[in-house]
């Protein structure tokens, strides 16, 4: 009797909007830094949908939201300080999103593997992840300085998925905005959007293969892109 190797799915998640509400503290810390400018704070609301870019594209949209026009060298600078006051508060107000553990839970009993491809700094990512004891569960945290590509490069999802895997059964990416839908659509890779993530397009618009409202949801979804989890042993004659 031969069997075939175990199907393991491989669920790549991005991190801001989709696993992790961020948005508090990646706010906060934007407008600490505008403060130090002298610039008035960005409304809530309106700089969540800034998070998704990294620490610099979202500065440089906070500066731009405030009508300030800096030089490059300023503008590095002012990234550098953002990085450095958020890393500090990284998990002040953080958490996942209402679900995520209990799907992941229910999703490695039926054999998948996890990952993370985010453009958030690699060395963030951990950090974050380590603070709710979420780290663990992943096979490989992948950020923007991780390969020196970000989304919506295809690359990066598909170094991630390089790095990650260790059997067969493809993969799946899981994410909040046109940002995550356009790498794994350039990377043919099937994609299911959260509609509670950051963004000013409803993900919906922009055709997904599911949309999901609550990670309950997400094992279903999974197993109707990528099939079932586990194959069964096969007795050849």
């Amino acid at each position: 009797m031969t069997s075939r190797p175990a199907i393991s799915p491989l669920v790549v998640f991005d991190l801001d909007g989709t696993l992790v509400d961020t948005a508090p503290d990646l706010v906060a810390t934007l407008n600490v830094i505008l403060a130090r400018e002298g610039l008035p704070p960005v409304d809530y609301e309106a700089a969540r949908n800034m998070v998704g870019g990294g620490a610099r594209v979202m500065l440089e949209r906070g500066l731009a939201a405030s009508g300030k026009n800096l030089p490059t060298p300023a503008v590095d600078a002012l990234t550098r300080d953002f990085v450095e006051h958020y890393a500090a508060h990284i998990a002040d107000t953080s958490r996942p999103f209402p679900g995520v553990e209990a799907a992941l839970d229910a999703l490695a009993e039926r054999g998948c593997r996890f990952a993370v491809c985010t453009n958030k700094l690699e060395w963030l990512s951990v950090r974050l992840l380590d603070a709710l004891n979420l780290s663990k569960r992943f096979g490989a945290i992948c950020g923007s300085d991780t390969f020196g590509v970000s989304k919506p490069d295809p690359e990066i999802l598909r170094r991630t998925i390089a790095r990650a895997s260790a059997g067969n059964g493809g993969a799946v990416m899981v994410g909040d905005s046109f940002m995550d839908i356009a790498t794994a659509r350039a990377a043919s890779i099937p994609v299911i959007a959260v509609d509670f993530g950051y963004t000013d397009t409803p993900v919906a618009a922009l055709a997904p293969d599911r949309v999901i409202s609550r990670f309950a949801d997400l094992p279903e979804a999974v197993r109707a892109l990528v099939g079932a989890p586990r194959a069964e042993f096969q007795t050849n004659g």
